[in-house]
């Protein structure tokens, strides 16, 4: 069990305080849950990773850098990358942990790139990242100023891979919890950037997705959407069968503007569409 006792403070003096109760009976229930046989294995290898103080730490570079590789010995190297492999697979990233480099199975740095100067100032906001994985985008929203970041994934492996980082920057304002969108309040609106980064196509119903996620904003506050589009007309829709780019579970991507009618009826204004 992750103690979250010093980030469940945070949240508590945040906006998002209404939200504590029921997120700390869900988080008890994932840790409890039998669904995940490796956990004691990935519990272990966080709890293995050596000692060690970060001389540097670079939330804003594209591949997050904490600590260098001066900092540790032979003995520490070899402890730290047996962690690491431990916590295959790395899907969201890069890092570099004391001059080991992860390369993910995805360029989360790109995703990042292309929006980053096309949505509202991060700094001293509330961030809510749906779907974070082990919290590339969650690092990178703290490192551009935001006052408390709250990732979530009901995918254990990819909170521990998190928490993997955190042991080292050791910053409870930032954090995953291994809860899925499901498991949210619906009435929070209490945050001011909501990120949902390449989720929609795989969600059954993408319309519900969206007003899952504008339940979640206050009054005022932005949404961040990453997802799939094709050319087409307004009201036009792909429906895969089968896997689509390699990846299973693609239910629908729309036309730009499919997509800007289905933001607009779930509630949404103000849309901005960049980097098609």
């Amino acid at each position: 069990m992750i103690d979250y006792s010093k980030t469940y403070s945070f949240i508590e003096s945040s906006p998002a305080s209404k939200w504590l109760d029921s997120l700390k009976q869900e988080v008890d229930s994932a840790f409890a849950s039998k669904r995940w046989g490796d956990l004691s294995r990935w519990r272990a290898a966080v709890d293995s990773l050596p000692n060690l103080k970060p001389a540097v730490i670079n939330l804003n570079a594209d591949r997050i850098l904490v600590g260098r590789a001066e900092a540790r010995n032979s003995q520490e190297l070899k402890a730290l990358e047996g962690g690491l492999r431990e916590l295959i697979p790395w899907r969201k990233g890069p890092f570099s942990l004391f001059g080991i480099e992860i390369d993910t199975e995805w360029r989360s740095d790109m995703k990042w790139n292309r929006l980053k100067k096309d949505i509202a100032s991060l700094d001293e906001r509330c961030v809510l990242d749906v779907g974070c994985g082990s919290g590339y985008h969650c690092w990178r929203a703290k490192g551009a100023g935001s006052k408390l970041v709250v990732g979530v994934d009901p995918t254990l492996v990819y909170v521990m891979q998190f928490y993997a980082l955190q042991k080292y920057v050791n910053d409870p304002s930032v954090c995953v919890f291994p809860v899925g969108i499901e498991n949210i309040p619906l009435d929070l609106e209490c945050f001011d950037t909501v990120f949902s980064m390449g989720l929609l196509y795989h969600r059954r119903s993408p319309l519900d997705h969206l007003l899952q996620l504008n339940s979640f904003l206050r009054e005022g506050g932005e949404l961040v959407l990453e997802t799939l589009v094709i050319d087409g007309k307004e009201g036009e829709v792909l429906n895969p069968q089968g896997r689509y780019a390699k990846m299973p579970n693609v239910w629908f991507i729309p036309s730009v503007g499919t997509l800007e009618n289905w933001l607009k009826r779930m509630g949404f204004e103000n849309i901005n569409v960049v980097d098609v």
